[in-house]
């Protein structure tokens, strides 16, 4: 099918070249990139109706700038997808405004970061049953079997990729403390060795100590050349949120996000494997060691 693609960065390139992989028609637009489109409109015009519009920028200012504008020249029966890591009440919103138009919103939470084009991307999809159906092709190409599910309606595709998020905060925190606690103990531990082992008929065994297998052998075992220094990007705010507002505990996900405002501070070596963990995952850029934040 045809699809234009908006955004060309790290996920959207690797999506688009999957799909035209496995024979979609592609057309894309970035400002930033060569693009076979130089605006919205342009893209718009290369597209047959009903069209299908995939937003993959960052969450926030951008994709409000540019849903608004889809949403001008869309026509009735478009088709908007937000792949981005949206927050679900804005999806919601969204949902609500292109409906007044007649134009169809869908939200795709997205996980599968730098290693989606080989391995595909799992896929939590929000939306009406008729939106998802037209968009399905896509969907299916771009998950690996098994990886794609249309989770409700408008909104519980950015909700559930949140709370997975807020899930992958806890894992990769529970990773970093044990190795942090292996790497000040008594005894000479070969940390890679370690996780590479646990790979294999251990209970902790998962693609995350894969990610941090390789990370110890790209940075070494101290990971001396990164600077242990956590970002977020809201995701796990968002979820703890929504955990007061349901009166859930969430103490795991609520101290991994409280961990990554402490590495922004202090140094330590929990950090240093997080901040490697994120760069293996989703190509998050790392801070060099030695490299202090402007004051």
């Amino acid at each position: 099918m045809q699809l234009g693609m908006i955004g060309l960065g790290r996920m959207g390139a690797n999506m688009t070249k999957r799909l035209a992989e496995r024979g979609h028609e592609m057309r894309t637009y970035d400002p930033q990139v060569d693009s076979t489109a130089k605006s919205l409109e342009e893209l718009r015009d290369e597209l047959a109706a009903p069209r299908t519009f995939w937003m993959m920028v960052p969450a926030g200012a951008i994709t409000e700038q540019t849903f608004q504008t889809l949403i001008q020249i869309a026509d009735a029966g478009d088709v908007i997808v937000d792949g981005g890591n949206s927050n679900f009440h804005d999806s919601q919103r969204r949902y609500a405004e292109a409906k007044e138009r007649g134009v169809k919103f869908v939200d795709a939470g997205v996980s599968g970061g730098v290693w989606g084009l080989a391995n595909g991307y799992c896929l939590m999809v929000g939306g009406d049953a008729d939106a998802v159906a037209q968009v399905e092709p896509v969907f299916l190409d771009l998950a690996p079997q098994d990886g794609y599910a249309h989770v409700g309606a408008a909104g519980a595709g950015h909700f559930v990729k949140m709370v997975h998020n807020g899930i992958e905060y806890g894992l990769m925190q529970a990773y970093a403390e044990g190795f942090a606690v292996m790497e000040k103990s008594e005894f000479e531990l070969d940390l890679y060795e370690i996780a590479g082992i646990w790979r294999y008929g251990s209970v902790v065994r998962s693609w995350l100590l894969d990610l941090l297998h390789n990370a110890f052998e790209a940075e070494g075992k101290d990971l001396e050349k990164i600077r242990g220094y956590v970002e977020d990007s809201g995701e796990g705010r968002w979820t703890i949120a929504e955990a007061i507002a349901e009166d859930v505990p969430v103490p795991v996900i609520t101290a991994a996000l409280f961990a990554r405002f402490a590495s922004r501070e202090d140094e330590s070596f929990a950090a240093k494997v997080n901040a490697a963990l994120r760069n293996q995952f989703g190509g998050h850029a790392v801070k060099a060691a030695g490299v202090k934040e402007a004051e």
